[in-house]
């Protein structure tokens, strides 16, 4: 009997451990993530969905036909004068010296944020390095085209 109980005693033991396996803990959500990173984010989604047909994947643009989007003035520039390209469009520009055939179609249809998303990835990726666009600075711009 003291054979028996030991043994049934161990076959418990041996048990418990499968029993007592905790479950993985559930992923946790990445937080929001807030200023510029998320401009970025969004702004990314955004040249997915309206510009990178034209300026391809790489910003790269196609020669003769779309400006490349990499270390040019027009990007790192002037943030008015690169609002006023996404709310008015651009022809018949040479864009660094070189020039380019296609018309940049305006995209006045965008948010203020999602304009100032879209650039703020734009000036922050392709090699470049320039400071982020605010929703504020596009709705100034935005203002002051429609006076």
């Amino acid at each position: 009997m003291k054979k028996s109980f030991l043994l049934l005693a161990l076959l418990a033991l041996a048990a418990v451990p499968a029993f007592a396996q905790k479950k993985p803990a559930a992923k946790k959500a990445k937080p929001a993530v807030a200023g510029p990173a998320a401009a970025v984010l969004k702004g990314k989604s955004i040249y997915t969905q309206y510009c990178l047909t034209c300026h391809q994947a790489d910003g790269g643009g196609v020669s003769g036909l779309n400006p490349p989007l990499t270390k040019t003035d027009y990007v790192l520039g002037d943030k008015t004068r690169l609002v006023n390209v996404l709310l008015n469009g651009l022809q018949g520009v040479d864009i660094d010296g070189e020039p380019y055939h296609n018309v940049m179609p305006a995209q006045a249809q965008l948010t203020d944020q999602q304009i100032a998303d879209v650039l703020t990835y734009v000036r922050s990726n392709f090699g470049n390095k320039a400071s982020a666009v605010t929703a504020a600075e596009v709705k100034t711009v935005r203002a002051a085209g429609s006076k």
